[in-house]
């Protein structure tokens, strides 16, 4: 989903120029400098005919390796704020990848509870393209039937139906789905794609891969790293379901939204608190790598907050620290 590819060369030239102005490659439009992050999102959403944008957001690396996103708003990489100007992104003490030209990638920044009832076809292709990422990059975890499947459908969007003459022994191997997989998984996608998708147009596979992934239980999850009060390694995410702890490459926690009555952090704690039943009040305790990192996660988690549960963003909860030399949460979303 990288539609900035000539987008770097351009801001290149321009930065060499001392020029006000970047082209940008993709969509043939000038841009200015300091133009807000808004305007570049809504330049791509137009080129992109994406109507459905709310879901998504540009992601680019900032000099503390945080994420961030801009647009419809996570560590680097950085969601741009909707309202930065592009030259807040520079810094004269930033390393060289933080400099002009800069990395830029359009991502899914809130999934979807239902992706395949999208009514966009070009959104619900960019999600499946997203989705499919997560699978690569191992953020999408599956038992192994549930990971043939899901390949299978790939497999049958991309090349259509099995052909002996045009698919030797072994086709599925040319591939990439997952970080790594075995010889056995290899043989039953192909299995799958060969008996059970016969006829299935690109349209229909991506629809039955987005149903399937949907019900996986990291289906939207994109990971912080976090510590437990223990000192134990976990995985902190957000989804459109809720708030999840993953340990070890399993779910150890769930919350779901209408759970969730508070979310804290000072420093590098970082609280999440909770009804789960009427009188069991719940309070779970992690510590981000930095404070940045803390505030980080804590702004993604009341974003997501927002989107998925409340009517309105003013409903949203904060918290400010009682010392004034803390850092704490003092972001309102808006």
């Amino acid at each position: 989903m990288e539609l900035f590819k000539n987008l770097s060369n351009d801001m290149e030239e321009s930065a060499a120029s001392d020029t006000s102005t970047a082209i940008t490659g993709q969509t043939g439009r000038r841009m200015r400098r300091d133009a807000k992050g808004q305007y570049l999102f809504d330049l791509i959403c137009h080129h992109l005919n994406l109507l459905e944008k709310d879901y998504f957001g540009i992601r680019y690396v900032d000099p503390d390796k945080q994420r961030d996103y801009f647009g419809g708003c996570c560590c680097g990489w950085v969601w741009l704020a909707a309202k930065q100007p592009g030259r807040k992104m520079e810094s004269e003490n930033a390393p060289r990848e933080t400099q002009p030209p800069f990395t830029m990638c359009l991502r899914v920044k809130f999934y979807p509870p239902e992706p395949a009832s999208l009514k966009e076809e070009i959104t619900r292709y960019l999600v499946f393209l997203q989705i499919k990422r997560d699978l690569y990059h191992g953020r999408l975890l599956c038992k192994t039937s549930d990971a043939a499947m899901l390949a299978a459908f790939i497999l049958q969007a991309e090349i259509g139906d099995y052909d002996p003459g045009k698919h030797p022994e072994g086709y599925s191997s040319k591939f990439q789905f997952f970080p790594k997989h075995s010889e056995k998984l290899e043989r039953r996608i192909a299995d799958i794609h060969k008996t059970e998708l016969i006829g299935q147009t690109p349209e229909t596979s991506e629809r039955n891969f987005l149903q399937k992934a949907q019900m996986l239980e990291t289906y939207g999850v994109d990971p912080h790293p976090c510590k437990d009060v223990s000192g134990n390694p976990a995985f902190l995410a957000f989804t459109p379901f809720g708030f999840v702890v993953l340990q070890g490459n399993k779910r150890v926690h769930f919350l779901r939204w209408n759970e969730v009555t508070k979310l804290k952090f000072e420093g590098k704690t970082f609280h999440v608190y909770a009804n789960q039943k009427e009188d069991e009040k719940i309070i779970l305790t992690y510590f981000a790598p930095t404070p940045e990192a803390c505030k980080h996660l804590w702004k993604c988690g009341v974003e997501n907050q927002a989107f998925y549960k409340l009517e309105k963003s003013s409903q949203v909860r904060t918290v400010s620290s009682s010392n004034l030399f803390f850092k704490g949460s003092r972001f309102r979303y808006r």
